[in-house]
């Protein structure tokens, strides 16, 4: 069985009231239910009879994202889809669990970090995720989703 866990870091679960121009209007709840949706469309289309769960996870708080990352370690075909939010540039105790767990991850994010802030273009994570997404919107969680489906074979 595949495991994916959504793992969304603080202010995330804000989506659709805090500065939707910048985040977009769709909840967090709202991108939970599309992927539990989309999943059981790719399972059906793709591999059907190949079991894949999908899990999330939403903190304020750094110290829950690493329990949550370390209560995965050792656990057969793990994989997480990550929004760091705002741990992105400041938590090297969270690279350090990935790292530590050596669970393959996609960093997600819904603004293009690269066109903000100078602070926001460094990530702690991008350069030991299998990939990134970045600048579009609620729909990178879906495009990260996809990718791991459509390899389930090679994790």
């Amino acid at each position: 069985m595949l495991n994916i866990t959504v793992l969304n870091g603080p202010n995330l679960n804000l989506l659709g009231v805090r500065e939707p121009e910048i985040y977009g209007a769709t909840s967090l709840q709202h991108i939970e239910d599309l992927m539990r949706m989309n999943l059981k469309n790719m399972c059906s289309e793709k591999r059907s009879g190949s079991a894949v769960s999908l899990a999330f996870f939403q903190s304020n708080r750094e110290y829950e994202l690493i329990d949550k990352i370390q209560e995965m370690m050792n656990k057969d075909k793990q994989y997480i889809i990550f929004n760091p939010a705002a741990f992105t540039h400041t938590s090297v105790a969270i690279r350090d669990a990935l790292l530590a767990t050596k669970i393959p991850f996609i960093e997600v994010h819904l603004s293009n970090v690269h066109a903000r802030e100078e602070f926001r273009k460094k990530s702690w994570f991008s350069d030991i995720a299998v990939g990134t997404i970045t600048g579009l919107g609620a729909d990178g969680y879906q495009l990260a989703l996809k990718y791991i489906i459509d390899n389930y074979d090679e994790l």
